[in-house]
């Protein structure tokens, strides 16, 4: 049983690692980094518990439209970027926190039916949420330093490429993890 919820776990995590690999290419420092992926790591070990509360048919009703919310909050943000590229200098250093805090709970949003299940099949929830939890945490601050060593191999603006990083991974969100 411990095996089968890792694996899960690690596959729920992906849309997270591949998203903090895109928000990697912000410039901002590790310690914010940390504050992210344990971010990430939260909100994926809260929703699985809220799914069990809510129940399956709410959870299942909202699953439907998650990736397509976690992927819509993803693109306006990159889009923001860009845009903002366009008008302002390069800053030295990029950091909004509602955006950086704010994309992993919408990332999550497809936990809720994942905790709904794990009721019904019987497993720990409380066990769930915390390997959950500790594999997107762990997978999203490797995905960020990875985009971090991606955007210093890349020599275009750090806004501009952040921006269009976040849009193709709001586009393949869908594609990927969805119904």
């Amino acid at each position: 049983m411990i095996w089968e919820v890792l694996a899960l776990g690690f596959i729920l995590s992906l849309d997270n690692f591949r998203v903090s690999i895109a928000l990697g290419t912000i410039p901002f420092g590790l310690k914010r980094a940390v504050q992210v992926a344990l971010t990430f790591g939260l909100w994926d070990a809260v929703m699985p518990l809220a799914g069990l509360l809510i129940g399956h048919q709410i959870g299942k009703a909202f699953g439907g439209v998650a990736d397509y919310v976690g992927a819509a909050a993803l693109g306006a943000y990159g889009l923001y970027l860009i845009v903002s590229a366009f008008r302002n200098p390069e800053p030295d250093k990029l950091d909004h926190p509602w955006a950086l805090f704010g994309i992993p709970l919408t990332l999550s949003l497809d936990n809720l039916v994942a905790g709904a299940s794990l009721g019904i099949l019987g497993l720990s929830p409380w066990f769930s949420a915390a390997v959950f939890g500790t594999v997107t945490a762990v997978l999203s601050l490797v995905g960020l330093q990875l985009g971090r060593a991606a955007a210093r191999l890349i020599r275009i603006r750090s806004d501009l490429l952040s921006g269009v990083a976040l849009i193709i991974a709001a586009a393949s969100l869908p594609l990927v993890f969805g119904d």
